[in-house]
């Protein structure tokens, strides 16, 4: 965390001015701070899952790490993001590896979200949601899904608190099995796994870390 001030502003619930000025100080500087390199488990699991020509909504997708990857397989994809520089970077990202990627300046309240409309929806490291929101966020991608879509997620357990190597800082914030299994009991869940691993996924996510992954089936 940068400071406590940061750490109280972050953890609390944000409507989408307050996350637009909190996440673009975080993202106004040239390095990417999430890095540059897809997610491992997104990588691993769309390999296992997706094809390409799929439709692929990004949730959050920040400086554009994961949805540039997704272009790259040949999978159509949109994203949106609440901070319009880390959305400028994802841009210029797109254009520097010769994909497009249909990117909106929303949050998840304000977004737009179609029913039926999505071969599979990414939420990776999504965290920074208070309890209403979030589930708010996990009813949209139910919705936005095709019958059969897929919902990819990667997100910290509680034991990242003892870590500190990125991710909010209350553990409400955090994500167990039972919390998730709550929250996707409309879909079918192919993979629910909780573990620890090294990260390295820019400044921000580095080290040892504590996760949990899900891969559900509308």
């Amino acid at each position: 965390m940068d400071s406590k001030n940061n750490q109280v502003h972050q953890d609390r619930p944000m409507g989408f001015s307050d996350a637009t000025q909190f996440w673009n100080e975080r993202f106004d500087k040239e390095e990417f701070i999430f890095g540059k390199e897809p997610n491992e488990y997104l990588v691993e699991k769309a390999s296992q899952y997706l094809k390409p020509q799929d439709k692929v909504l990004c949730i959050a997708d920040g400086e554009g790490r994961n949805g540039v990857w997704l272009a790259k397989q040949g999978m159509q994809v949109v994203g949106f993001d609440a901070s319009d520089i880390a959305l400028a970077k994802a841009r210029q990202f797109a254009k520097d590896n010769q994909v497009e990627v249909e990117y909106s300046f929303s949050d998840t309240d304000s977004y737009p979200w179609q029913e039926n409309t999505y071969d599979a929806v990414i939420a990776i490291f999504i965290q920074f949601a208070d309890r209403a929101m979030r589930a708010r966020i996990f009813e949209q991608a139910y919705k936005t899904l095709k019958p059969g879509g897929l919902f990819i997620l990667q997100g910290y357990t509680p034991k990242q608190l003892e870590y500190k190597t990125g991710g909010p800082s209350l553990i409400e914030h955090l994500y167990t099995e039972d919390l998730i299994k709550s929250l996707t009991k409309d879909f079918e869940t192919l993979e629910l796994v909780s573990y620890e691993k090294e990260l390295s996924e820019g400044p921000r996510h580095t080290g040892m870390s504590a996760i949990l992954g899900l891969v559900a089936r509308k």
